[in-house]
């Protein structure tokens, strides 16, 4: 409703302010003075800018002057005042006997639990720690763990290219291949840390840390292979988890197989495990002896047997979490659940 300024009284509206504004205590009523007041739908302001285009012409710059100050008068002392009585923390509410608040305290990213918790496992196992280039060359990357020029990985349909010599680097097997040109065997490595591939779903993502392993000595075999992934899977899942190791091939190991661990999700098959009950967390096979040829090493002599590990897989299946993309989305309320302490 609009009001009409020939009976407005502007000094008679701002003492009945100013009464009310001493009387104010809660903020609750410091809310309702500022929606009387300068309130934007109901507010006394709003409804004298409304009366004042009624007004008649030669008034209104008058007008328009006087309620612009009064504006400015009830904002100010609403501004000065109103704070502290307003949040209840005026100077006679404050109790300094009390005890301060604790800030939001962070923890460290599951994925970095998990990585910590796998290297655990090796440094007790006696292996080095090596790390390589993000940015590795198609060489390292592929030529020298024997991929031959027409495979599918080569393609750009499943790497990140920069030019023709240079890749985001698509496994951390690049680390092995330098490893290998600057030791002298028997040696045991592993190489965690950041990779890419054109890959995205619920159990994939284009980036994804891995952790890779290679042994290399006189007399290494198949055996010495699946004892040191049992052992890892008892580690990192409890004695009574359940592997399987499947045959497979991989152009830098020969014979290759992938090692699944039972899906935590389900008993009869999920989108998470695709139905099928195992989720597979890593790759690993014997060294191809091309391989060892490449960077040097003795065929005839040594033999080896490498590793990869997929870190967001096993984390995955340590929290129960079913989808990979959770641990990049920064969610607070996901990353809370990792708290220690």
């Amino acid at each position: 409703m609009d009001i009409e300024l020939s009976q407005w009284n502007m000094d008679a509206e701002l003492a009945r302010f100013r009464q009310q504004a001493a009387a104010a205590r809660t903020p609750d009523e410091w809310a309702e003075l500022r929606n009387v007041y300068i309130g934007k739908k109901r507010g006394l302001v709003t409804k004298l800018m409304a009366g004042l285009r009624a007004a008649p012409p030669e008034l209104k710059p008058k007008l328009g002057k006087e309620i612009n100050r009064f504006k400015k008068e009830i904002e100010a002392a609403l501004k000065s005042a109103g704070p502290a009585r307003q949040t209840g923390r005026g100077r006679d509410t404050i109790d300094l006997t009390l005890p301060g608040e604790a800030p939001p305290m962070g923890s460290l990213h599951p994925l970095t639990l998990t990585r910590a918790m796998m290297l655990d496992f090796f440094y007790k196992m006696g292996y080095d720690v090596a790390e390589g280039p993000e940015i590795e060359t198609v060489y390292y990357n592929f030529t020298a763990l024997n991929t031959p020029e027409t495979h599918p990985a080569r393609e750009d349909a499943d790497t990140f290219y920069l030019d023709a010599d240079r890749l985001l680097r698509t496994q951390t097997s690049g680390c092995q291949a330098r490893y290998m040109e600057r030791r002298k065997p028997p040696f045991r490595m592993v190489s965690p840390g950041w990779v890419y591939r054109r890959d995205d779903d619920l159990t994939h993502s284009p980036m994804f840390s891995q952790l890779e392993g290679l042994v290399v000595g006189e007399g290494i075999h198949f055996g010495h292979l699946k004892g040191t992934l049992e052992a890892f899977a008892k580690h990192m899942f409890g004695q009574r988890v359940s592997i399987r190791l499947r045959p497979s091939h991989f152009p830098f190991t020969e014979p290759s197989a992938e090692v699944d661990v039972s899906c935590p999700f389900c008993e009869t098959g999920c989108r998470v495990c695709k139905k099928t009950r195992w989720i597979e967390i890593l790759g690993s096979g014997m060294v191809d002896p091309n391989v060892l040829d490449i960077a040097g090493v003795d065929s005839e002599r040594f033999t080896g047997f490498a590793f990869g590990i997929g870190i967001e897989r096993v984390a995955m299946l340590r929290h129960h979490v079913p989808d990979v993309r959770y641990f990049f989305q920064n969610d607070r309320r996901f990353l809370n659940h990792f708290k220690v302490g």
